[in-house]
């Protein structure tokens, strides 16, 4: 009997596990690209709407294992080819080969983008424009951090505000860093401290892409974003790879700057588990370009870690946990080799930075209903010492902790009144906490600043047609009342080769420190400092924009040129004025309003592509960026007072051009050029304060990459190049300890050499 009932048992565990197993199905096939015939390598299959999907291995093939039956789509999408979508049917316990054929998206038109409505969407079909910033990009302007891949954007500059400790800023659309919102995987979490030197401290090895969003449009993500939206996006695991390199380079010919990074990361066999695993470090020497014993470079020492990883909980379910540290030391001034306070001018910060995150996503089966909640958290730790005449009094320190949380509902309906639209609705709340003290300049702001926000858009869209229309609510805890920031967004593609857009948004600013503020400058052997007025008001914004993008295919030949127009207006604009000295000689400016500005202008971007060895982008902006009133800045009477904002060119562009003569060589070409603009010039090297109209710049930069193939999937690439080619540089730099540091502008390096190496497997 008990032979029997051990038999039986054993049958019945059989049949349940032929059961199961019935219950799904399996896909494989592989991805060639349709114009050479080669298999294309480690791109992503997976089925939409779930959290399923697999890398494709080293020879462009795939198996997807135990999936839902029925009817679904399954997708391939890389960076740098066409996506493609396919639906099919499974039948349980059934192996279906399913191929794909695609073609390299050369102008990158169709990759997937967040930044456009808080939701992944094909670019090319986007309600606002979203321009990306890639690692291929990275790799040929030889950018080792994000400020220096952030220039080749239309509408973007990046430029230096210090000669001493380097504090560079983004300007999108003429408008200053605090205008623009900076984001980390889609989180506001960039404070104003991590803003003073932030562009520069994040390096390019952990970062998948950027995502620009110019204008106001991209309000959705917090009314701050009155000039646009940077959205950095961390490297997820994919497959299992590790990648280090080295870059090496001699800033003037002469001063080391050194930086090496590595990238690991794991995947489970199943793809539903998989951990990304980075860092970097970066070694830069002081430079001194006149012989002064001054720095216009400082120095720098960088160190990074971090990782992002996701675990599967579902088919339709997944956590992200992205974690990264950044300490920095980074000097300027001169007698770096002594303590701070026994040289003539210091500027001497030491930062210790932790920023996490954590995101859950779950979808329904039908893939019309998502929901996200989400949590990110920054906390920044800072030692300074901003002096001059070896004052003993002037370190500081400051901490600064910030935290948002959130969560976000998005419906996808067939119709809704009269087109497919989607709609996504969430909440958020935001903390800043503050405190910085300079108590040898008896200045401590202590500052918390919270905002709860709610948003709600939807938005129709098909092929051919997208409406969106939003709105978001902030209440600020300094400013009284609750403020609404609607944005509307329009699409219209007659036929595949054109897109029309256009835009409205309003954001604000509130009464509060900003980045420039956590800065402090040597003017004349003291220092400046910034103050807030008392009766500060709330400065709001209107944002316009219009613009038509061109596509077109000659057979080989593709082509895509943008054409945007941009209009934004300022109340209550924030300005800073002179105030005079304080009892120990420092230069007080106070952040006051203004009766208002506009920034209005042209940005226009091209890509062209003759051959796949050949591919040029340029971009090109013209604008004009002017106060309602003639603005007062210096007690020098001989200034007579303009409307013209300072550090704006009219002109400004960017140009980057790829030859690939056999498959394993890069020859890249890129560059800048920077129009001539007003700068304000503090007096302490010169007798008063003045005014400098600046000569135009060209920066050129040239890159050769060789990569060889040692096996299979492990290559070695070697690289060298030579960065502002014709040495376009700021010629009149203040000497000496009574220099203005802030009288800086102009391309960031003179002519340097760079040589580098990449090993990957």
């Amino acid at each position: 009997m008990k032979q029997i009932f051990v038999a039986l048992f054993s049958v019945l565990l059989a049949i349940s596990a032929f059961a199961e197993k019935a219950a799904f199905a399996d896909v494989s096939g592989h991805i060639v690209n349709k114009l050479t015939g080669e298999h294309i390598p480690y791109c992503q299959v997976a089925i939409k709407g779930t959290t399923i999907g697999t890398m494709a291995d080293a020879t462009g093939h795939y198996h997807l294992k135990n999936l839902p039956t029925g009817k679904q789509t399954i997708t391939f999408t890389n960076l740098g080819y066409k996506p493609v979508e396919k639906e099919i049917i499974l039948t349980a316990g059934k192996n279906m080969e399913v191929n794909f054929e695609t073609v390299e998206d050369a102008v990158q038109l169709d990759g997937v983008v967040v930044s456009a409505n808080r939701n992944e969407v094909n670019r090319k079909q986007a309600a606002t424009i979203v321009n990306l910033i890639t690692p291929k990009l990275f790799e040929n302007t030889n950018s080792v951090c994000l400020a220096q891949g952030l220039n080749y954007q239309p509408g973007l500059r990046v430029e230096t505000n210090c000669q001493n400790c380097g504090f560079q800023q983004v300007r999108i659309n003429g408008l200053d860093g605090p205008y623009s919102q900076i984001l980390i995987d889609s989180r506001p979490i960039f404070s104003a401290l991590a803003g003073v030197y932030g562009i520069e401290q994040i390096p390019t090895n952990m970062i998948e892409r950027v995502e620009v969003v110019r204008g106001g449009g991209s309000a959705l993500f917090g009314s701050s974003a009155i000039a646009g939206v940077i959205n950095i996006i961390t490297k997820e695991p994919t497959s299992n790879s590790a990648t280090v390199s080295n870059s090496t380079s001699l800033t003037g010919g002469k001063k080391a700057d050194i930086n090496t990074t590595f990238n690991a990361s794991v995947v489970s066999d199943d793809n539903s588990a998989g951990i990304m695993i980075f860092g970097s470090s970066r070694q830069r020497s002081p430079f001194d370009y006149d012989g002064d014993g001054f720095t216009e470079i400082g120095k720098l020492d960088t160190k990074t870690v971090g990782f992002r990883g996701f675990f599967k909980t579902g088919d339709y379910s997944k956590l992200t946990i992205e974690y990264h540290n950044l300490g920095e030391f980074r000097r300027g001034g001169n007698k770096l080799d002594l303590p701070p306070h026994e040289a003539d001018i210091t500027e001497q910060i030491e930062h210790n930075i932790h920023t996490g995150g954590m995101k859950y996503d779950i979808f329904s089966k039908n893939n019309k209903h998502r929901f996200s909640v989400y949590a990110s958290i920054q906390n920044i730790n800072r030692k300074s010492y901003y002096g001059a005449q070896k004052d003993p009094n002037a370190y500081g320190k400051t901490s600064d902790i910030t935290y948002v949380a959130g969560a976000q509902y998005t419906y996808s309906m067939d119709k809704l009144l009269f087109m497919p639209a989607e709609l996504t609705t969430g909440a958020e709340y935001s903390s800043d906490k503050m405190n910085d003290e300079q108590l040898g300049y008896d200045r401590t702001i202590d500052q918390h600043v919270h905002t709860k926000s709610a948003f709600a858009q939807n938005e129709w869209k098909n092929k051919e047609l997208s409406i969106l229309l939003g709105v978001r609510l902030d209440k600020h805890n300094r400013i009284k009342d609750p403020i609404i920031s609607p944005r509307l967004n329009f699409r219209y593609a007659p036929s595949e080769h054109v897109n029309f857009r256009a835009s409205y948004s309003s954001g604000f600013r509130a009464p509060q420190a900003f980045d420039e503020d956590l800065h402090i400058t040597a003017v004349g052997g003291h220092v400046s400092l910034i103050e807030l007025d008392p009766n500060l008001k709330t400065e709001e914004s209107q944002s316009y924009s219009a613009s038509v993008d061109l596509y077109e295919d000659f057979g080989k030949t593709k082509a895509n040129l943008l054409v945007e127009g941009f209009y934004t207006n300022l109340d209550n604009v924030f300005v800073l004025q002179e105030m005079g000295k304080d009892s120990g000689g420092n230069l007080i400016l106070e952040r006051t309003n203004g009766a208002g500005a506009v920034v209005k202008g042209i940005n226009l971007e091209g890509k062209f592509v003759p051959t796949q060895k050949v591919q040029v982008q340029f971009g090109m902006t013209f604008q004009k960026s002017e106060y309602k009133q003639a603005q007062q800045w210096s007690e020098n009477t001989n200034l007579i007072p303009h409307k013209r904002m300072f550090r704006t060119p009219n002109q400004y562009g960017y140009l980057t051009a790829n030859y690939q003569p056999t498959k394993p060589m890069v020859i890249s070409l890129s560059g800048t050029y920077t129009g001539s603009m007003l700068v304000q010039h503090f007096a302490g090297y010169i007798a008063k304060d003045a005014e400098k109209e600046t000569a135009n710049f060209y920066d050129l930069n040239l890159k050769l990459a060789y990569n060889f193939k040692l096996h299979n999937a492990t290559t070695l690439q070697l690289n060298a190049g030579v960065q502002n080619v014709f040495n376009s540089y700021q010629k009149d730099f203040d000497k000496g300890q009574y220099r203005d540091a802030s009288y800086i502008y102009g391309p960031a390096l003179p002519r340097t050499y760079f040589a580098g190496l990449k090993f990957s497997i």
